[in-house]
């Protein structure tokens, strides 16, 4: 399978808008885990930014969990892309 890196953007005052979501999106984010396809997925420390890497089929399918989510659904994430990525080590 193929490797996939998402990189996205927070709204601004993301702590306070994301409160009601989060327990929802860390609900799918730790499914994503336990099924393999979410590899590791984390904020930058000034919280602007998000990095994901995942592991599926196609990228169709990160797109869909990356759009399924509740930050997204809710503006949390404002703009995402994700792109193919290929591990040198």
């Amino acid at each position: 399978m193929a490797k996939y890196i998402m990189f996205g953007s927070y709204c601004e005052d993301v702590l306070a808008k994301r409160e009601p979501y989060r327990p929802e999106h860390l609900q799918g984010l730790k499914e994503q885990k336990e099924s393999g396809v979410l590899i590791t997925i984390g904020p930058t420390k000034d919280l602007t930014k998000v990095l994901g890497i995942y592991e599926a089929e196609s990228e169709a399918i990160v797109r869909g969990l990356v759009e399924a989510d509740p930050y997204w659904k809710n503006g949390i994430w404002t703009e995402y892309d994700v792109k193919e990525w290929i591990q040198a080590f």
